[in-house]
């Protein structure tokens, strides 16, 4: 587990729990759905994984979904495969890591996540541009800040 945290030292910034809010626009910027987070991301010392993220997400209505994804790393990059995505995430610089993935449902699906930390490691902005047979369809804007 030492390689991941001295290799991506951005991404072991991210330690901890981060509650926020996803906006999801369409091409035009109209709001199409609005929900609240609450991520849990994890170096587990057990070597069960390398990485491990749960994802909670609520609406308004009621609504809610968890999500589980353990990662693993090698080559300088996270890896994830699951029964729902295929991934990678990598650091491209102090700030920020880019997390690529598509699912397994929808072969002709995938996306591009930017995240950029703060400097005190309080906060975090993330971008998802999604594309569907390589045309951008819509973003999901998130705004997060680290559960004390």
């Amino acid at each position: 587990m030492s390689a991941i945290r001295e290799e991506m030292p951005v991404l072991t910034r991210h330690e901890g729990d981060w509650v926020g809010t996803y906006t999801v626009v369409d091409t035009e910027g109209k709001i199409v759905d609005k929900y609240e987070s609450h991520l849990t991301c994890q170096f587990p010392e057990d070597g069960s994984h390398s990485y491990y993220q749960i994802n909670r997400y609520k609406w308004s209505d009621g609504k809610h979904e968890e999500y589980e994804f353990p990662g693993t790393y090698r080559d300088k990059a996270l890896w994830f495969d699951t029964e729902r995505i295929d991934g990678k995430a990598w650091e491209v610089d102090d700030a920020t890591v880019i997390l690529w993935f598509s699912y397994k449902t929808v072969p002709d699906m995938y996306l591009y996540e930017m995240i950029v930390i703060s400097p005190c490691n309080n906060h975090r902005a993330r971008t998802w541009h999604w594309f569907k047979n390589h045309q951008l369809f819509k973003r999901t804007l998130i705004q997060e800040e680290r559960l004390r």
